[in-house]
């Protein structure tokens, strides 16, 4: 069966304390979602399922519906961007 690797990792803050889990493939997003998620039977959340499972048998996954669910369960871990990489986004 296919892990339906994402682009880079999604870090996620889990448990009571927050630990953060870098999720790196679909497999790895079920478990987190059917076990341990804040706002399971959302609407992101069940999406976020539904997707991950496809991707891990026939690989068309983005991570995105996974981030979404993440980011309205407040478990997604927004990383800040680097002050050196903001000069080199900004415009001359």
């Amino acid at each position: 069966m296919n892990q339906g690797w994402f682009s880079k990792p999604v870090a996620i803050a889990v448990g009571i304390v927050g630990d953060i889990r870098n999720i790196s493939n679909a497999r790895q997003a079920v478990e987190l979602l059917e076990a341990h998620w804040r706002d399971a039977g959302s609407a992101k959340h069940g999406l976020a399922r539904r997707t991950c499972r496809r991707a891990m048998s026939d690989d068309r996954w983005t991570e995105a519906a996974f981030i979404e669910a993440a980011r309205e369960a407040h478990v997604l871990v927004e990383r800040a961007v680097e002050p050196q990489d903001r000069s080199r986004q900004a415009g001359p």
